[in-house]
């Protein structure tokens, strides 16, 4: 059983600061994304449509304020030549955390959406 499905909602005060910075479809998720990001930690698969699914780790530093940045290091498949680190807004992060968790419930499985991982591997710079 995965650790999203075990997620306790965060405490409201956390969410209430994080609130205006998501749709209405995202806040409903926001107290369980503020709950895996106080975790620091995540293991998933990175789903590789006809190929095997390659496994990552991703651990990044927990702060407390939406405008504060996140440094966040993703290593894929126990290999430390594949890490790769991106900085970002906590409110930023959060929200590829909601993507995540929206993904999960619809296909279980935990990997973060293209466009995490396009900014992550600076595809678009």
């Amino acid at each position: 059983m995965s650790n999203i499905e075990k997620l306790q909602p965060a405490d409201k005060e956390k969410v209430q600061m994080y609130l205006p910075f998501y749709s209405k479809e995202h806040q409903e998720i926001l107290p369980y994304a503020l709950s895996l990001y106080q975790q620091g930690y995540l293991e998933g698969e990175r789903v590789i449509e006809g190929n095997r699914n390659i496994p990552f780790v991703a651990i990044w530093y927990v702060s407390r304020l939406p405008y504060e940045l996140t440094r966040c290091r993703v290593q894929f498949d126990g290999n430390a030549e594949l890490s790769y680190e991106i900085n970002l807004s906590n409110s930023e992060f959060i929200e590829y955390l909601i993507l995540l968790i929206k993904n999960f419930k619809e296909t279980r499985q935990v990997d973060f959406c293209q466009k995490f991982y396009r900014k992550l591997l600076r595809l678009d710079e």
